[in-house]
């Protein structure tokens, strides 16, 4: 728990009197990937709520929000994903580091934190190479409750068994954490 507790602190110090410059730029850049992920993704979802309700929605969320990751990592360098302790998509599968992350954001969470300012920066080993690992937590919004509740449509439970066999994100409450945005980039 101290290490993560010192990670936060360090990723939330000034870095001037870091040799590298470049990492307040990279956390910053991080963040901003983050809101335009969001950005991007929310709009769509309300268009796909509006148009064919929840049941359309989950084939939205499917299909649109892993190509709006792709269009993010080619554009910005990084690999750029959501991930949860509970995971729908195949993709959504937190590694060690994602998985320590988000318990990490479920306890400060349990502390009272707000939420939506927390987020993890650091640079860790993968097979070798140094790399900059970012995670900011999502929040369970009133529009997810349809298709990620404890109280799910039928209908919506169908379609989110023909299309995620194996899902377990489900039982959220309004606020709790559902997951993260989760980006990494190899330090060159």
């Amino acid at each position: 728990m101290k290490k993560f507790i010192m990670t936060a602190l360090f990723a939330t110090l000034p870095m001037a009197a870091s040799a590298n410059t470049e990492i307040p730029a990279k956390q910053a850049e991080a963040r901003q990937i983050a809101k335009e992920f969001g950005g991007m993704l929310k709009p769509e979802l309300g268009k796909a709520m509006k148009s064919g309700g929840p049941v359309h929605a989950v084939g939205m969320c499917k299909d649109k929000a892993p190509e709006i990751a792709q269009a993010l990592s080619a554009k910005t360098g990084w690999d750029v994903n959501r991930v949860s302790l509970k995971p729908r998509a195949k993709t959504a599968y937190a590694d060690s580091w994602e998985t320590e992350t988000l318990n990490w954001f479920e306890a400060q969470a349990a502390a009272g934190k707000d939420i939506s300012k927390l987020e993890k920066f650091e640079i860790v080993k993968v097979e070798g190479q140094d790399t900059i690992r970012y995670m900011k937590p999502l929040a369970t919004a009133a529009v997810c409750l349809t298709c990620h509740g404890e109280t799910i449509p039928q209908s919506v439970t169908d379609k989110v068994k023909e299309l995620y066999p194996h899902d377990m994100a489900t039982g959220y409450k309004l606020g709790q954490i559902r997951g993260a945005f989760s980006f990494k980039q190899a330090v060159n």
